[in-house]
């Protein structure tokens, strides 16, 4: 290059002579390195000195007091990319065509923005103040704009199609040259200038277009050929593929764009033909267990808009049609309801395991679950619902020569997972609590350890509040335990207050354990002494606490001594004070013995009856019936006698769920009232649909109640003076403080 000799003063084409020799020889550099050896960082096309003698030459030509030819510089930099342009990089590019073309357009474009960075620099000056002043195009933009003004708008559209072309033959399983893809839609992007405007409408508009025509030619062609199972693998390994197709080249702005084509060609179009398909869709993958297609539709559908509704739906259906089957095959229960039991854990197990493994817990499936065991549950089955048979097996696994064996784990998993979708759980809680207490008080409970280990894992599924009760419950025998030691060291400490008589006391905890009647029996003399040695006992311990005795519950051991032999009776404390009469009586009425025991006519026909009428007669009934009427008269038998010494009388069975419903609705009538009180404190002023709706919520998760059972707790408030309705709107209410 030419040594520059500084001059005084610098005509327009004697510097840009200068100029031109310097942007020749930069044009000439780019054109003769080989694309193998190219390496930008590397490019170094003019000395120190070169630069500096351009630089200076603009500066100068900028900065002259007669001529400054800022405006003319500015003119012949756009045009020197003109020049380049028209005559070198228009004629490359247009006689190439396809993947050639996108290799010479990415070559241009490097070109061109080492060009555009070389030039800038040397006419800087320009940028710092005449081009600042005037608010024009900096020297970068113009660079830009002549390549887009130029090449870029002549050839995008045949640059647009080889892209897509290639990216089809991608998703035909093709290698491609995804480096040169990326390269080539950073162009569109860069030659945007700061906004996605060129990106979106010159090549991703199009490219989604070829998107879903071409998906929509593999959909129709596979939900014809393909089950189910094959279309949904097919359509999976299709997203993952486009996933790569966006994180190796496209944009990131396009996955949302490109997943909503594809899912809606391959999944929206044909959902209903895919999950309806008769050998392969949904009800039969259900009906066959198989897990993972289940999994992988659940992973697809729930990508689209309501795409996992028509899933719930026909999971809804299966559920539903096998618990109806199940449910006409019922009448076997009255023979073998421990056979019944199994089939319906093993029938509502596998939905469960489908909702927990293969659709992730969605709240959908949780729903449909939740309606079809709904009916099922509260539906009665030879006499008993499902939530009474789950309590019996409990039952059997807990108490002492149980059929069941707590060892079977996953069994027992698969019941404790059904609870939920009990609706009425507070229902089946009480259930299970009469069932615990007959455990706990009568020494039937296996080990209290298992005890404490169901009740943590119905904790865990249901909730503290289900399980509070019941934990007090087994808490309250541990401390009764050592109650009756401290009450036998007593004794022994107190020889002359011994009743004479071996006593055990179960002191329990009011709020924790089922109602019981509390009638005041008329004890017997020596079952008066033993109660008033524990209650002098008991007050040495405390003396805030009221004692009441429950005599329904107690048993007794008793010796009668019959002619044959002496035999031992276990019986309860109620038919234990009937046979104590017959000591100081040969024969007494049923009317006498009603008196002296203060009995109801219900309890004494019961206890009557067991001992005058069933297996074992220890008292004669005139007349010999089969029944005990009031006009009967009953008499000790003292020939009686048994191969075992110790014999078991136990009392007729009472159908305690009547009682158990009886209870249960009365505390939904409190946790209304609660639920009310509480809802209305916060709100103060409610109307009577909402608090309806709240209240269900509130309480949904024990029982749902009824809209007639609220608005009936709303009026027994406003009886109450806890709320009034509002004097202008009878359906508004106003909580009074």
């Amino acid at each position: 290059m030419e040594n520059y000799q500084e001059r005084k003063f610098l005509e327009l084409e004697t510097g840009w002579e200068v100029m031109w020799q310097g942007i020749t020889h930069l044009k000439n550099s780019l054109e003769g390195i080989p694309e193998e050896h190219f390496n930008s960082e590397d490019f170094k096309p003019f000395t120190s000195d070169d630069f500096a003698m351009l630089y200076t030459t603009v500066y100068n030509m900028c900065t002259q007091k007669r001529h400054n030819y800022s405006q003319q510089l500015y003119d012949r930099y756009r045009e020197s990319f003109e020049e380049y342009i028209t005559s070198v990089v228009l004629p490359a590019l247009r006689e190439k065509h396809d993947e050639f073309l996108l290799r010479e357009l990415v070559k241009r474009w490097r070109n061109h923005k080492i060009m555009v960075l070389w030039l800038s620099r040397f006419f800087h000056y320009l940028d710092r103040y005449f081009i600042a002043m005037r608010a024009l195009p900096t020297l970068n933009e113009v660079g830009l704009l002549c390549f887009r003004d130029l090449v870029y708008q002549e050839i995008k559209n045949n640059v647009r199609d080889a892209v897509i072309t290639l990216i089809d033959r991608e998703r035909e399983g093709e290698q491609i040259d995804r480096a040169l893809l990326k390269n080539v839609l950073g162009i569109f992007v860069e030659i945007g200038m700061a906004n996605m405007e060129a990106y979106e409408n010159d090549f991703e508009s199009a490219m989604l277009d070829d998107t879903a025509s071409y998906y929509s030619r593999k959909a129709a062609s596979w939900i014809l050929e393909d089950s189910c199972p094959d279309y949904m693998i097919k359509a999976e390994e299709c997203l993952k593929r486009e996933k790569e197709i966006v994180s190796h080249y496209l944009h990131s702005s396009s996955e949302q764009k490109l997943f909503e084509n594809v899912e809606n060609e391959l999944l929206s179009q044909y959902e209903s033909q895919l999950l309806e398909k008769e050998h392969s869709g949904c009800h039969a993958l259900l009906r066959d267990e198989k897990v993972d297609d289940l999994s992988r539709m659940h992973r697809l559908f729930c990508r689209i808009r309501k795409g996992l509704e028509p899933v719930a739906q026909i999971f809804k259906q299966y559920v539903t049609d096998e618990v109806t089957s199940l449910i006409k095959h019922a009448e076997d229960a009255a023979n073998n309801e421990k056979e019944f039991l199994r089939e319906v854990i093993n029938l509502c197990g596998k939905p469960v395991r489908y909702v927990n493994e293969c659709f992730m817990n969605h709240p959908l499936f949780h729903k449909a679950l939740n309606e079809a065991f709904g009916v099922f549950y509260n539906k009665e089955v030879a006499g008993r619902t499902i939530a009474e048979l789950l309590v019996t097996f409990f039952d059997n696994i807990l108490k002492k020569g149980g059929s069941e064996k707590l060892s079977d784990e996953d069994t027992l998993e698969e019941v404790i997972k059904l609870l939920p979708y009990v609706s009425d759980q507070d229902l089946f809680a009480e259930f299970y609590r009469k069932k615990l207490a007959r455990r706990l008080l009568f020494d039937k409970s296996a080990n209290d350890e298992h005890e404490r280990s169901i009740l943590t894992k119905l904790k865990q599924k249901c909730g503290g509040q289900f399980t509070s009760k019941m934990e007090g419950m087994v808490t309250d025998l541990t401390l009764a335990r050592e109650n009756q030691t401290s009450f036998e060291e007593y004794l022994n400490d107190n020889p002359l207050a011994h009743p004479g008589i071996d006593l055990t006391v179960t002191v329990l905890t009011t709020g924790f354990w089922p109602s019981y009647k509390s009638f005041d029996l008329n004890l017997a003399a020596e079952m008066v002494k033993c109660v008033e040695v524990f209650k002098e006992f008991y007050q040495t311990k405390t003396k805030h606490q009221k004692l009441t005795w429950i005599y329904s519950l107690g048993t007794c051991n008793i010796i009668g001594k019959f002619d044959p032999k002496p035999m031992e009776l276990f019986v309860t404390t109620y038919q234990a004070s009937a046979l104590l009469l017959f000591n100081s009586s040969e024969r007494l009425s049923y009317f006498e013995i009603k008196s002296q025991l203060n009995l109801t006519d219900e309890d004494i026909v019961r206890l009557l009856h067991s001992l005058a009428c069933a297996k074992y007669k220890i008292l004669n009934k005139e007349p010999n019936t089969k029944t005990v009427a009031q006009m009967d008269y009953f008499e000790f038998n003292p020939k009686f006698t048994d191969k075992i010494r110790r014999i078991e009388i136990p009392l007729p069975l009472v159908d305690e769920k009547k009682k158990v419903i009886e209870d249960v609705d009365k505390d939904r009538r409190y946790a209304i009232d609660a639920s009310i009180i509480r809802i209305m404190k916060r709100r103060n002023v409610f109307s009577h649909q909402q608090l309806v709706m709240e209240c269900v919520e509130q309480l949904r998760e024990m029982f749902k109640p009824s809209s007639k059972e609220i608005t009936k707790g709303i009026e027994h408030l406003i009886a109450r003076e806890f709320l009034e309705r509002d004097k202008h709107n009878p359906n508004v209410f106003k909580y009074l403080p």
